[in-house]
């Protein structure tokens, strides 16, 4: 908080000519201003640099006590007093007043108006009477809502703004009496409501309560209000006797000063009930309350001061919105009006108090007068002040604060050409005058719908030279809040050259000193992968500022795309310092490799590379994946380094990326995309090295990876090279049987598989290598068949491979019979193998039910498969015959076979018994 002398952020300043001293006002929205005196309210016009205007006036019943104006149904109340007798009174369509010989119509509160009277409404002012049964004492309009509310003595009474709808065109403005709040031994003094929030002071308390809808954890809430408690009835009425008979002693009891936040309050002592009026329960707007706020005051007797200078004044809560949100061009993306936060002001004569209200209750700010105080008024960004001798001003943090609870993490709190003349003084003032300035910019741009065009880009500029005057003094400070150069150089729009523009790079005493604040922006904007590429000259300057600042992290900035124009001599000869400094590390020999890249001295950089195992090279890439892979305008792009090792060590490649996805330095589909830009191949083409690393990954078995969706992948891309016959473009970094014997996912291949594949000759080794691997993983214990199923069109089974492929997922689907007839059709000699291995336990009677009959069948119809046919069916009878007893292996052969052919077999099955 700043106070500002003799400066008020006012354009302009107006006479109001008014005929008669004035002895109440109020302002009337935007373009009004009301004045009473007397008997009279006078309206004028404020509008521009234009004096005001009379713009209206009309007669009130009485002196006029309290005014107040609600933009909210555009109307004006005010509580007069006629004859010692106090009325309220609403008065509504008063821009209709042309002249103070207007007709005027007066109705009660929830008076029904009959369709032909609804013209007389439409074109005049009209007031609206409000009875009460208690005197009014003060009076205040939501802002939001229009509802107004009225303090008596012990009680506040709710009228809530309504429409009467008298026809398609035209509604009339009317309030109905909703709310009783009964708050014991309590006279208030000012009160001020806003969207359910409740304050209410009297000379030396504060109450703050928020109205709430709906029953309270569903019970039901009745109309008549709840009974005090007895007990704490019994105590207040004890001490207010004993006070009375202390007082009439010439005594004076004051209470001690008290505050109490949150659900705290509640212990103030005050009764606080609510009483429904007239309101069905299930149209109530308020059934129940929350306590927020109590605050109590104490005189400071030693003083001896008179009462009247120890009164609390000027209650007010301030709202604050936020219409639209603005983009980084200035742009809104809507023109909803929204309540952000709320504040509740009220003042001593000497110390103003500033609290926020909404989410929690916390002081925000102490305002200390110089002089003593008379009134104060809170607006988002100034609180003004009328005190004995002069008109004060000083900021708030009301807009400011009301951003940090939208956004946490930018901070705007913080706690322009006027601020050029401190530009190199290093000290707090410096920054807190400039966090003011800011503040105001900010919070004018909150509510960009009340600016021209041409203003909010003016804002907006002076916005963001503010954050960048910001940035600048958090940059040369080496303090803990060093690190809000960041954000304040972000919302600067500054790039990150034109940032190092502005550092004075003179050396005092011989000595660089690079401060916490630079250094930190400078080390985050390098990894967030901005398409900025530093000037070579600038660079030289970066790396030079971190050796000496930070020393380990220059191979990290060394990495950065940003840092791509750096002569390779000089990052190689600061990397060579860290060697002799004694920060040589695993990283520091990547970088000084990828460096020698650069140089193009291919035997420094094999000498680094083989000083350190692979296993140290892998957690050196992890340590720093940018070494592999950068990412320019959103697209990923191998280093030099990474294509290198591509030629020379794809293995290690493989291995680093995979360990980059361990420990979550990269996804899964960058690692894909990162593969395919490495290999130079389009969406549509999968290059053999990422095929490696998918079986890396099934080998490492990442918590990460789907192994579904890592299935269908090798799946997919063993199928369509061997449906079309295509080998890898790069001899795979493993083997069908490397892979079967490190990973359990790849399953031992079948004996049978071996024997079909063996009658039919493949020339390349890839191709085998390939469908060995589709074959493995089918036969692994993890693989969803079901969901390949679909895909396996491609590959035909009129191939010996498609045809292992099919087989293989029919078996696995227990598709037994089918799979009988294909092997006795295409490959008859692995008919026996696959039985043996696959006919087992409750399949097993399917050798003397489907493949003993089918073997048969074959043989009697000859052919040149007849030899194959007929030794598989020896093979056949011999396991029938150990299986079956004689009557059920007598029942299962052949009616019309030859006896001497099977007889052997009756015998033996006729012997076993005895045999066994």
């Amino acid at each position: 908080m700043v106070q500002l002398y003799n400066l008020h952020p006012f354009g302009s300043q107006q006479v109001v000519p008014c005929k008669l001293e004035p002895e109440r006002f109020c302002g009337g929205g935007r373009d009004a201003l009301f004045v009473a005196a007397g008997c009279k309210v006078e309206a004028f016009a404020v509008a521009g640099q234009e004096l005001c205007q009379p713009r209206c006036a009309f007669s009130t019943l009485g002196r006029v006590l309290r005014l107040a104006y609600s933009e909210a149904g555009d109307y004006l109340v005010a509580i007069e007093e006629k004859n010692k007798a106090t009325f309220l009174r609403a008065y509504v369509n008063w821009r209709s007043k042309r002249t103070e010989n207007s007709r005027v119509c007066i109705r009660m509160i929830g008076h029904n108006v009959e369709g032909a009277f609804s013209k007389a409404f439409r074109d005049q002012m009209y007031i609206i009477e409000m009875p009460l049964s208690e005197v009014p004492l003060c009076i205040s309009c939501c802002p939001v809502k229009g509802d107004l509310l009225v303090g008596c003595t012990n009680k506040l009474v709710l009228f809530s703004l309504k429409y009467q709808i008298i026809n398609e065109e035209f509604s009339l403005l009317d309030f109905e009496r909703s709310l009783i709040i009964h708050i014991d031994n309590i006279t208030p003094v000012e009160i001020s409501f806003c969207v359910g929030y409740v304050a209410v002071m009297s000379d030396l308390e504060v109450l703050i309560l928020k109205l709430e809808p709906g029953p309270k954890n569903g019970e039901r809430v009745h109309h008549n209000p709840h009974k005090t408690n007895n007990r704490m009835r019994w105590t207040e009425e004890g001490i207010s006797n004993e006070i009375s008979q202390l007082e009439s002693d010439d005594f004076v009891i004051c209470q001690k000063p008290l505050e109490l936040l949150g659900e705290k309050s509640e212990q103030s002592g005050l009764s606080v009930t609510l009483e429904s009026t007239g309101l069905a329960d299930e149209k109530r707007k308020y059934s129940h309350f929350q306590h927020l706020l109590y605050r109590r005051f104490a005189p400071d007797i030693s003083s001896y001061v008179l009462s009247d200078d120890i009164k609390l004044h000027s209650l007010q809560l301030l709202p604050v919105y936020q219409t639209g949100s603005l983009t980084s061009d200035g742009k809104n993306l809507s023109q909803e009006k929204e309540l952000l936060s709320l504040f509740c002001f009220f003042s001593l004569p000497h110390v103003g108090y500033l609290y926020m209200v909404v989410k929690s209750v916390e002081l925000m700010s102490v305002y200390q007068y110089p002089e003593k105080s008379q009134q104060a008024v809170l607006t988002p960004q100034f609180l003004h002040v009328i005190t004995s001798n002069n008109l004060q001003c000083f900021t708030v943090r009301c807009s400011a604060a009301a951003a940090r609870e939208e956004d946490p993490y930018m901070d705007t709190t913080l706690k322009i050409d006027y601020s050029n003349t401190y530009k190199t003084v290093k000290t707090q003032s410096c920054i807190h005058l400039l966090s003011e300035a800011h503040l105001l910019v900010r919070a004018a741009l909150m509510d960009a719908s009340q600016l021209e065009p041409g203003e909010k880009a003016e804002l907006l500029e002076a916005f963001k030279e503010s954050c960048g005057h910001l940035g600048d003094c958090y940059s040369r400070l080496d303090s803990q809040h060093s690190h809000l150069t960041l954000p304040y150089y972000k919302m600067s729009g500054l790039s990150m050259a034109e940032v190092l523009a502005r550092m004075d790079w003179t050396v005092e005493d011989g000595l660089q000193k690079y401060e916490r604040g630079l250094i930190f922006y400078i080390n985050h904007s390098l990894y967030e992968n901005l398409d900025e590429e530093l000037s070579e000259e600038l660079a030289a300057k970066v790396v030079q500022m971190f050796y000496v600042a930070e020393p380990k992290q220059v191979p990290h900035i060394l990495c950065s795309p940003s840092m791509k124009n750096i002569n390779p001599l000089t990052a190689m000869s600061y990397l060579r310092k860290l060697d002799t400094s004694g920060f040589s590390s695993i990283l520091v020999t990547l970088t000084k490799a990828a460096v020698a890249l650069k140089m193009g001295d291919l035997d420094m950089h094999r000498n680094e590379m083989k000083s350190h195992s692979e296993m140290k090279l892998v957690c050196g890439f992890i340590l720093e994946p940018r070494l592999l892979i950068q990412q320019r305008k959103g697209q990923i792009v191998p280093t030099e380094l990474a294509l290198h090792l591509k030629e020379t060590q794809p293995g290690l490649l493989v291995a680093s990326v995979l360990g980059l996805q361990k420990n979550n330095k990269i996804g899964i589909e960058e690692a894909d995309s990162f593969f395919k830009v490495l290999c130079a191949k389009d969406e549509d083409t999968t290059p053999q090295l990422l095929v490696d690393f998918w079986e890396a990954q099934l080998v490492a078995c990442l918590p990460d990876v789907v192994l579904q969706e890592l299935f269908f992948k090798l799946t997919s891309q063993y199928m369509w090279r061997l449906s079309k016959r295509q080998p890898p473009d790069t001899t795979p970094l493993r083997t069908s049987e490397d892979l079967i014997n490190a990973c359990s996912h790849y399953g031992l291949i079948y004996p049978w598989v071996h024997i079909l594949i063996s009658s039919d000759s493949l020339a390349d080794k890839n191709y085998t290598e390939d469908l060995s691997k589709l074959q493995s993983l089918i036969c692994g214990p993890s693989f969803d068949i079901a969901s390949i199923i679909p895909f396996l069109e491609p590959l035909s089974e009129d191939t010996i491979a498609g045809l292992s492929v099919h087989v293989l997922c029919r078996t696995r689907l227990k598709e037994y019979e089918q799979c009988i007839d294909i092997l006795l059709e295409r490959c008859p000699e692995a008919v026996i193998p696959y039985a043996n291995h696959e006919l087992k336990e409750e399949n097993r009677t399917l050798w003397w039910k489907k493949l003993l009959p089918e073997l048969c069948r074959r043989i009697k119809c000859g052919g040149e498969k007849y030899q194959l046919y007929l030794s598989s069916l020896k093979e056949t009878l011999s396991i029938v015959a150990v299986e079956l007893e004689l009557k059920d292996f007598m029942n299962v052969l052949p009616e019309d076979g030859t006896a001497a052919f099977f007889l052997p077999y009756l015998l033996y099955c006729s012997r076993k018994k005895s045999l066994t």
